[in-house]
């Protein structure tokens, strides 16, 4: 039986032999033609057709200092199915390939990844922002993800010209004491003295319209928060709902229900203790329209009829918030716009870090009302 061959890409070296020039002359072919005569330029290409040959973009950038690429980054934002009785998505196996080549998926897996709410549609539509205008500017992406912010960043950094990221709860402490030595933008709100660029939303001014809705339109008075304290855009979107509460005369209730995204175990308890207790307010203002998901998917379990018992709200507008029942009152952020506003932002500094003016980008959002509010 013949060794297995190992198949490996051809090189510049390749090229030069293979079309009997010099290295130099294969450089010039593709990036300086001017520099070679009509039928060397013919026999370099024609050798590098034969061969499957193209020029690597990474080695002209690390020569002149730079790739070309912006990059977007996120830290750990797939969320578990919806379904509590299902296997988390990070659990799922790769699909196999059979003997023929062909892909061994099961059929009950489409139904999974068929709902939204499994997925990060705030991160999804600001990623499409940002590669719509890289594309409009001619500039390549590379999108990474990674849980530890020294290392994976630090990974992805090497690798491109502008770097935009999701900061998580768990790596925002990390970003803020990092020093960058290319440009980045951080799609969050922005403690004291942080040296990256911002493009984020008006928190307090978002949740000040919904909360004017709330007590205005359905005289709710009685709100509860739900969201984890951890990010500062939870922060906040929760001092500003207390701040309008005041400013109207209304004590709001301090206690919060600590929620997370990843599933109902933690606020299964948390409503039943309010139920039990018959402290359940007239609202729930959700820090993110993930949040009002689950908080929806917990309250129908228990018998609670929403808007009817109580108001829930989210914020974000993501897709997924047209799609529940009732559809989602919620603050929408302008995401596309948002991303594409980090993009041009990197494409502006790319190459070097921050020296001087720091980019802070602020959109305001604006109040999608729908049936989970009572309208």
């Amino acid at each position: 039986m013949p060794e297995e061959q190992t198949t490996r890409r051809p090189t510049v070296y390749d090229v030069a032999q293979e079309a009997s020039v010099s290295i130099a002359s294969v450089s010039f072919a593709f990036r300086r033609p001017d520099k070679l005569s009509e039928a060397t330029r013919e026999r370099v290409l024609d050798a590098a057709r034969r061969l499957g040959y193209a020029p690597s973009g990474a080695a002209r950038g690390l020569a002149r200092g730079r790739t070309g690429i912006l990059g977007l980054h996120a830290f750990d934002l797939l969320l578990e199915r919806a379904d509590p009785r299902a296997q988390p998505l990070s659990g799922m196996q790769s699909p196999a390939l059979d003997a023929g080549g062909v892909i061994a998926w099961d059929q009950t897996d489409d139904d999974v990844l068929s709902d939204p709410r499994a997925f990060p549609l705030y991160v999804d539509e600001v990623q499409r922002g940002f590669e719509l205008e890289c594309w409009a500017l001619g500039r390549p992406v590379m999108l990474s993800s990674g849980s530890d912010a020294d290392v994976s960043v630090a990974d992805t950094v090497g690798r491109v010209d502008g770097l935009a990221i999701f900061p998580s709860p768990q790596t925002a402490p990390t970003l803020a004491r990092h020093t960058p030595s290319i440009p980045i933008v951080l799609f969050s709100a922005a403690p004291a003295d942080d040296p990256h660029h911002r493009v984020r939303v008006d928190n307090a001014r978002g949740m000040r319209d919904l909360v004017a809705h709330l007590v205005e339109e359905h005289a709710a008075t009685d709100i509860a928060f739900v969201g984890r304290l951890e990010a500062t855009d939870a922060v906040e979107r929760r001092d500003a709902m207390i701040a309008e509460l005041e400013a109207r005369g209304i004590r709001p209730r301090l206690d919060s229900i600590d929620a997370t995204v990843r599933g109902e175990d933690e606020l299964v308890p948390q409503v039943r203790a309010l139920l039990a207790g018959g402290r359940m307010p007239r609202a729930f203002v959700c820090a993110t329209d993930q949040n009002a998901f689950t908080l929806l998917d917990v309250l129908a379990a228990e018998g609670v009829r929403v808007p009817d018992d109580v108001i829930v709200t989210g914020f974000d507008g993501t897709l997924g918030s047209r799609l529940t029942t009732p559809p989602l009152t919620t603050v929408r952020q302008p995401m596309e716009a948002m991303g594409r506003a980090a993009a041009r932002i990197l494409a502006g500094t790319a190459g070097s870090p921050p020296r001087g003016k720091t980019f802070d980008v602020v959109f305001e959002p604006r109040v999608l009302v729908r049936g989970s509010c009572g309208c």
